[in-house]
């Protein structure tokens, strides 16, 4: 499971760039129930996407020819200027060099070797996210990356982490998931799938998806698609699992939605 309080190479943050912050509110308040929060006049239309008072995500308007709307993990990192170092030397690319995020943190924003866009978060005041693994918050990530076994060699020099792996419930294979080093099982977080394995996602490259917890896939997958949202894999049970549907919002960021997940089982 997600833990929280967060340790180093744990989620500890997710925002949301899009083109149109209003329609993103609407959207994501219907599918989620959540509100949003301003960061403040200083902030630049950053703010906190909050349940019931705690922050889930954030999001900030990106102009569209600054780059398509997208969901951004951020991993937490002792020292951001050290993990720029560690992915530079492993051949990833640094998008943007850290900064202090006022006195909530330092943050930096990267690509892996393959492509796919993370983030380090170096907390501050700003711990992380308040509430995971609940409905309406973040519960699991996944990688879709063409190379596995070379991404998660890249990501252990980054973040330390560690691999378990699991047989999938309809005998198709394995599935490897991911923990903090030294956090154990019980702190797995994400797992990773080949690209060649889903022909729809390798359309679109290399990505991180985050996965939020709902009391009803179904309905929440209804509501997406009421909302202008996108389904692009209906509602699907896995075996001890749970059900689940990959979506994305109206203006494109790829999501996906989970009903009865404990990753810890």
């Amino acid at each position: 499971m997600l833990t929280a309080p967060y340790v180093t190479g744990s989620p500890n943050w997710i925002d949301l760039g899009t083109p149109d912050i209003e329609a993103a509110k609407a959207f994501y308040g219907g599918v989620f129930g959540w509100t949003f929060r301003s960061a403040g006049p200083e902030a630049g239309g950053y703010g906190m996407f909050e349940l019931d008072g705690r922050t889930v995500a954030a999001a900030m308007t990106v102009p569209p020819e600054q780059g398509p709307s997208n969901w951004n993990v951020y991993f937490q990192t002792p020292d951001a200027d050290a993990t720029v170092k560690a992915v530079e030397q492993h051949g990833g690319t640094v998008v943007f060099e850290p900064m202090d995020v006022f006195d909530q943190g330092r943050m930096a924003i990267f690509l892996d070797p393959a492509g796919a866009g993370f983030a380090g978060w170096e907390p501050g005041r700003n711990k992380g996210l308040d509430l995971v693994d609940d409905p309406g918050a973040l519960c699991w990530l996944e990688l879709y990356t063409p190379e596995p076994d070379s991404a998660l060699e890249y990501y252990r020099h980054i973040f330390g982490w560690e691999t378990s792996s699991m047989p999938m419930p309809d005998g198709s294979g394995t599935y490897t998931m991911i923990n903090p080093g030294g956090a154990g099982h019980d702190a797995t977080f994400a797992g990773v799938v080949p690209l060649s394995a889903d022909p729809l996602e390798a359309s679109g490259g290399p990505y991180w998806l985050p996965y939020f917890a709902v009391t009803d896939c179904d309905a929440a997958v209804a509501t997406a698609q009421e909302l202008g949202g996108e389904i692009r894999m209906a509602p699907l049970d896995l075996e001890g699992i749970g059900r689940f549907a990959n979506l994305a919002d109206p203006a494109g960021a790829r999501f996906a939605v989970m009903q009865g997940f404990r990753p810890a089982d």
